[in-house]
């Protein structure tokens, strides 16, 4: 392939799954110029490692994997604290529309809990809520399957402890 031919095509895939990039940066970056720098660093890892995708995983595993690996080299890098966010800022382009506002309380919420989640568990977090298998989870975090269930349970238990209100 030659290399315009191979930039319109990588333009063509990020397009398509660029709302991957933009989750991962909101989980992992708390303004929205960290939020610009994470994506343009993850894209720029994405374009150098792209000649080696081999295509044995879809494009988006790789893509998760490649967001998450970058993501948390920059949180170690710049040692952030830990990030909050708003509601309308954790989880972006959800489908989810609270319908009053006792669920836009909750929903507030459980991001205000997510965000008290360390790196990992925001990863799994996120990956979850995409509706991920624990197989694709496995396969973008390098986590082992039996693993990613045990630690879902247990943050499921630490996110309810985080949302509950006596």
């Amino acid at each position: 392939m030659e290399k315009e031919d191979l930039k319109q095509f990588f333009t063509v895939l990020i397009n398509r799954h660029r709302r991957i990039i933009y989750k991962i940066c909101y989980l992992y970056a708390d303004n929205e110029a960290d939020r610009q720098d994470l994506y343009q660093e993850i894209l720029f890892r994405v374009w150098q490692a792209y000649p080696k995708f081999r295509g044995d995983a879809k494009f988006s595993t790789w893509l998760y994997q490649v967001a998450l690996n970058t993501s948390f080299a920059n949180l170690r890098e710049h040692k952030k604290s830990v990030i909050t966010h708003t509601a309308d800022g954790l989880l972006p382009d959800t489908n989810y529309e609270a319908t009053d506002d006792t669920e836009t309380e909750q929903l507030a919420l459980l991001h205000q809990a997510i965000s008290q989640l360390n790196e990992i568990e925001r990863a799994v977090v996120v990956l979850y809520l995409e509706n991920k298998t624990y197989d694709e989870m496995e396969s973008i975090m390098g986590i082992p399957n039996g693993a990613l269930r045990v630690k879902m349970t247990r943050i499921k238990e630490k996110l309810k402890k985080l949302t509950k209100t006596d």
